[in-house]
C-alpha cells in the first residue's frame, strides 16, 4: 500500500539575544550568561557599553571577541540601533536624512559593516530614523537614497548581507515602505530585511505569520517579542497580542535560517530572569508549531 508523504518537520529554529537587554552587564558577561542559557546567537548593538565603534583599540576589541563569541559557539548580528552613539542629547540622531550629521550616520553604519566582517556576523541590521518635519518628501529620499547606496556599497565589497528594518514612527516604517525603498536602490542583493515580529502586530495590516511568508525571500535577520496593536512597546513574551506557534512555523516553513533574536531592550533590569524565561517560552512555542505539523501529517 503507497502512501502520500505528510508535511516535512521544519528544522529547529536559532534563538538569540539583543544585548541591548544586558545593559547592567559586560559584554563578556552577558554572552556567558546567554550561552549557559542555551541561546545560539546573539544581536550586538554597538554602543559605549559593550562594543564602542568608535574605540582607539577597536580592532583589538573586535579580535577579542571573536574568539570569544567563537569559544562560546555563539552567532552573531550587528545592530545599529544605540540611543545615544552619535549624540549625547538626542537619541537615534543624526540619522541619514538630517540636515547636519548625516555624514556621521554613514560613518557610524561603515564601520558596522567592518565589524561585522571582522566578527562573521550573519548580518548588518539598520533602520532609515525620523527626518526633520520641516524637509520635503523628495529631499528626504534624496539623502536617504545617498546614505543606503554608500552602505550597500561597502557590504557588498564586504560580504555582509544588510538588513534594513521598518521601525513604527520612522520615515521607513513599514513592508509596503521598505519595498519602495529596495526598488528606488535597484533591488540589491544585499539589501536584506530585518523583520521585528512586534512591529508587524503594531502595525501591518495582515497577519504576523502573513508578513513572515511575505518577506520570506528577503529576510535575513529577525527580531522577536511581543506587541499590541497600533502600540510601539516591546512587550515579554505571553503579555501582548501575538499568536507565536504560527509565527515561528511560518519562520521554519518558509526556510528561515538567521537568528532569532530576543529584542527587549527595556529589561536590562531584569535580564537573566526575562532571558531565560523568553527562551523557555520560545521554546514551547516551537514545540506547539512542530506537533501541529506531526498531527497534519498524520492526518
Amino acid at each position: 500500500m503507497t502512501t502520500t508523504p505528510g508535511p516535512t518537520p521544519p528544522l529547529p529554529l536559532r534563538f538569540g539575544y539583543g544585548t541591548n537587554g544586558f545593559g547592567d552587564h559586560t559584554l563578556d558577561d552577558a554572552l556567558m550568561v546567554l550561552a549557559d542559557l542555551g541561546y545560539q546567537g546573539v544581536a550586538l548593538t554597538l554602543d559605549p557599553r559593550h562594543l564602542d565603534p568608535f574605540a582607539d583599540d577597536l580592532s583589538q576589541r573586535v579580535r577579542r571577541l571573536a574568539a570569544r563569541l567563537d569559544r562560546l559557539g555563539l552567532a552573531v548580528v550587528v545592530e545599529t540601533g544605540g540611543r545615544y552613539v552619535l549624540d549625547p542629547w538626542r537619541k537615534h540622531q543624526p540619522v541619514l536624512m538630517s540636515d547636519e550629521g548625516t555624514e556621521r550616520r554613514v560613518d557610524l553604519l561603515l564601520r558596522a559593516v567592518r565589524i561585522a566582517a571582522e566578527l562573521g556576523a550573519e548580518a548588518v541590521s539598520f533602520w532609515s530614523g525620523t527626518p526633520d518635519p520641516h524637509l520635503p518628501e523628495h529631499t528626504v529620499w534624496d539623502r536617504l537614497l545617498a546614505g543606503c547606496a554608500q552602505v550597500v556599497e561597502a557590504a557588498e565589497r564586504a560580504g555582509v548581507p544588510l538588513g534594513f528594518e521598518p521601525e513604527p514612527g520612522m520615515f521607513v516604517d513599514t513592508l509596503d515602505a521598505y519595498d519602495e525603498l529596495s526598488r528606488r536602490l535597484g533591488n540589491p542583493d544585499v539589501f536584506g530585511l530585518t523583520l521585528d515580529i512586534g512591529h508587524c502586530r503594531c502595525l501591518e495590516p495582515q497577519s504576523v505569520a502573513d508578513c513572515v511568508r511575505r518577506v520570506a525571500g528577503r529576510l535575513v535577520n529577525v527580531q522577536i517579542d511581543d506587541m499590541r496593536r497600533g502600540v510601539h512597546e516591546h512587550l515579554e513574551f505571553g503579555t501582548g497580542e501575538i499568536d507565536f506557534p504560527p509565527v515561528l512555523a511560518a519562520l521554519a516553513d518558509t526556510g528561515y535560517r538567521g537568528l532569532v533574536a530576543v529584542e527587549l531592550p527595556r529589561h536590562s533590569h531584569a535580564a537573566v530572569t526575562v532571558a531565560a524565561d523568553s527562551l523557555a517560552f520560545l521554546r514551547t512555542a516551537e514545540h506547539s508549531a512542530r506537533a501541529a505539523v506531526r498531527k497534519e501529517a498524520v492526518a
